[in-house]
C-alpha cells in the first residue's frame, strides 16, 4: 500500500508515499481503479442527497474523481458533484479559499461550478465526501469544512473523510462537527521525532528558468475544477498513437484524471501500462524514491516541479500529457524522457498530439 520518503519541507520531514495512488510509484491503471472500487463500497448508498465530493490538490484529484465515478456507478446516484481544489486561479467566482498548513503550497482555491444545473444541485447539498490521500492529522479536512460557506455546510448531514490510509487515530473525525465517518483501506497510529541535529532544509528552486508568461487553465477544456457529475464525456482519446512496449503516462500536477482514463483505456485495449504523475512535491531520493527529475513547471509560474521513479521500468513508450501549449514543457523534462525511452508522445489539451524528435521545438 504505502512506503517511506522523506520531504524537503521544514513544516513537516516525512512523507507516506501510496503505491496505488499513481503519483510518486508508476502503478498499473487497474490498480488504481480497484482502491477507487474499494473505497466507495465503503460509503452507504443512501447518502442523503445531494452529495458533494471534494477531492485535493494535487495529490487526490484523480483519488477523488476516481471514488466519485464509482460511487455514482455503484449507488446509481445521478445527485452526486465532483469538485476538487486547485492551486489555479482560472479568473471565475470562487465558492471557498483554505489553506493546507504542513504543505510546500499551502493556498487552496475551489471555484464555484459554471454549470446552472451543477450550481443549483450544490445549493442543497445534504452529504459530504471529503477525499484526501492519506490523514495524519485531519487539519486540512478541518481547514476545508470550516472553509466552505454556511449555506453549503448549514445543510449537511453527512460527513464521510476518505483516504487510503489514516494515520489520524480518530482526530480527522474529531475536528469536524455532525455526523463524521472515517472510510480508508488501511489506518493505524505513527509516531514521528525530529532528529534536532539535523538542520531544517530549504525548498529548491526550479531546474530550469521558465521565461513564458503564466498560462491558465482553459475553463472550456476543464472539468473538476469547474465540477461535474458524470464523467463519461470527460475522456477525449486521441485517435491513433504510436505504442511500442510498455507504456508509462505521465500526468502533470493536477491534470491527472483525463490521463489516468487514458492509460486504463489502453490497458483495457490490451497493452501494459503504468501511470504515474509530475507533482510539485519536493522529496529527497531514497527509500521508496529511487530517483529525481527536477524542472520548471508547464504553466509559467517558475515553480520547481518533479518527477520520480522514472528508472523504474524499461518503457517502450511514454506518453506525457499536459493541459498547457507543448511548447510551455521544460526541455529539461523532455531530454530525461527521451534518455530513458526513445518513443516519447506528448498530448496538450490544448494544442493535441505531437511526436518531437528533439527538444528543440519545445525550447522554440
Amino acid at each position: 500500500m504505502f512506503g517511506f520518503a522523506e520531504r524537503i519541507n521544514p513544516k513537516r520531514a516525512f512523507l507516506f508515499v501510496s503505491k496505488v495512488l499513481g503519483r510518486h510509484i508508476p502503478v498499473a491503471p487497474e490498480k488504481m481503479h480497484q482502491s477507487f472500487t474499494m473505497l466507495a463500497e465503503q460509503i452507504d448508498a443512501e447518502l442523503p442527497g445531494p452529495v458533494l465530493f471534494i477531492g485535493m490538490a494535487e495529490t487526490a484529484i484523480g483519488l477523488g474523481a476516481g471514488v466519485h465515478m464509482e460511487y455514482s456507478r455503484q449507488a446509481n446516484r445521478a445527485d452526486a458533484v465532483f469538485l476538487c481544489t486547485t492551486r489555479h486561479d482560472l479568473g471565475s467566482e470562487k465558492l471557498c479559499e483554505f489553506s493546507e498548513d504542513h504543505s510546500h503550497a499551502t493556498q487552496h482555491l475551489i471555484h464555484m461550478p459554471q454549470d446552472e444545473k451543477t450550481r443549483e444541485m450544490l445549493s442543497r447539498v445534504r452529504s459530504l465526501v471529503l477525499v484526501d490521500d492519506e490523514a495524519s492529522t485531519g487539519n486540512t479536512f478541518a481547514n476545508l469544512f470550516a472553509a466552505l460557506p454556511k449555506e453549503i455546510t448549514g445543510n449537511v448531514e453527512k460527513i464521510k473523510l476518505v483516504t487510503l490510509t489514516d494515520w489520524s487515530n480518530g482526530a480527522a473525525e474529531q475536528k469536524l462537527q455532525g455526523d463524521v465517518e472515517s472510510i480508508s483501506l488501511i489506518r493505524g497510529r505513527y509516531t514521528w521525532l525530529r532528529d534536532e541535529a539535523v538542520q531544517f532544509p530549504s525548498v529548491p528552486k526550479a531546474g530550469a528558468t521558465n521565461t513564458k508568461p503564466e498560462f491558465k487553465p482553459v475553463s472550456d477544456l476543464d472539468w473538476g475544477r469547474l465540477g461535474v457529475i458524470d464523467h463519461q464525456n470527460t475522456l477525449p482519446l486521441p485517435d491513433a498513437l504510436d505504442l511500442k512496449g510498455h507504456v508509462l503516462v505521465l500526468g502533470t500536477g493536477e491534470h491527472v484524471w483525463q490521463p489516468y482514463r487514458l492509460a486504463f483505456a489502453l490497458e483495457q485495449a490490451g497493452h501494459q501500462v503504468s501511470y504515474a504523475s509530475i507533482t510539485r512535491s519536493p522529496i529527497s531520493v531514497g527509500h521508496v524514491i529511487g530517483d529525481k527529475t527536477s524542472f520548471s513547471d508547464n504553466y509559467g509560474l517558475g515553480v520547481a516541479n518533479y518527477c520520480y521513479n522514472l528508472d523504474h521500468k524499461n518503457y517502450g513508450t511514454v506518453i506525457l500529457c499536459v493541459e498547457s501549449p507543448l511548447s510551455y514543457v521544460d526541455p529539461i523534462l523532455y531530454a530525461r524522457l527521451k534518455s530513458i525511452c526513445r518513443n516519447v508522445i506528448l498530448i496538450s489539451s490544448v494544442d493535441g498530439t505531437a511526436k518531437l524528435e528533439n527538444n528543440e521545438e519545445i525550447a522554440a
